[in-house]
């Protein structure tokens, strides 16, 4: 049983797809702390040859609340028209614009005002149209002691779901032991997303933006390829 655990991103890049595609399950926390400059609700695409922001306001409130306690501004319905209105404006020549356009308007659209909820959802329209099938499994709802905090924490969630193997991002390896994880009878491994370069539009390439700048400028064929080809395992 293979699992991975991260946090809920807005419009992820291609790698957190790479690692759903990964595992048997993948476990999204929605009980941890909003992180304010992270990329919780905030990510990039292309505008005029170079990357811009596209975020979601959030009301004002604590900044030490969990995802799963932050909502949604009350100007998102607004917003959200000028966020659509600016991604076509990025995109409308990109070679499948008028094929994956609808399921990005589809997800903005959405009426749900939790930020969870929303990310929750839009990652699992994501992965429908992908056709990644594994499992989601929100963190609250796993029998873990929520005093415990990283290595500890991922562990337990490990544990609590049978996992023989663990896969983090390849940026986890000053945070993990594999020692402590063989201790627990896990096998630690990190995914390395190897380069992916596709043309976009005449301009220099800009890697590592939103999944949406991905399905934009590649074939469904293609995308399934970077999927499940551009990356590596290391022990």
């Amino acid at each position: 049983m293979k699992v991975a655990i991260m946090q809920p991103y807005f419009f992820p890049y291609i790698g957190y797809f790479q690692l759903i595609n990964s595992v048997d399950k993948f476990v999204i926390y929605d009980d941890i702390q909003y992180t304010k400059k992270g990329w919780i609700n905030r990510n990039r695409v292309l505008q005029n040859g170079k990357d811009c922001y596209i975020s979601l306001p959030l009301k004002k409130a604590s900044n030490y609340l969990d995802v799963r306690d932050k909502y949604l501004a009350d100007t998102w319905p607004k917003d959200r028209i000028k966020l659509l209105n600016k991604l076509s404006n990025c995109y409308r020549k990109a070679p499948y614009f008028h094929e994956v356009f609808p399921t990005i308007e589809s997800i903005i659209q959405s009426n749900k005002n939790n930020l969870f909820d929303y990310l929750y959802h839009s990652i699992k329209e994501l992965m429908d149209y992908l056709n990644i099938t594994t499992e989601i499994v929100v963190s609250s709802s796993l029998n873990v002691d929520r005093t415990y905090k990283a290595e500890q924490k991922v562990i337990a969630i490990c544990k609590e779901m049978n996992a023989t193997h663990y896969i983090n991002p390849i940026g986890g390896t000053e945070l993990y032991s594999k020692y402590i994880f063989n201790q627990a009878l896990i096998n630690l491994q990190f995914l390395k997303s190897n380069n992916i370069i596709y043309s976009q539009f005449n301009s220099e390439f800009i890697p590592w933006l939103s999944i949406i700048d991905v399905l934009m400028f590649n074939s469904s064929s293609k995308v399934n390829e970077l999927l499940s080809l551009e990356y590596g395992l290391i022990q």
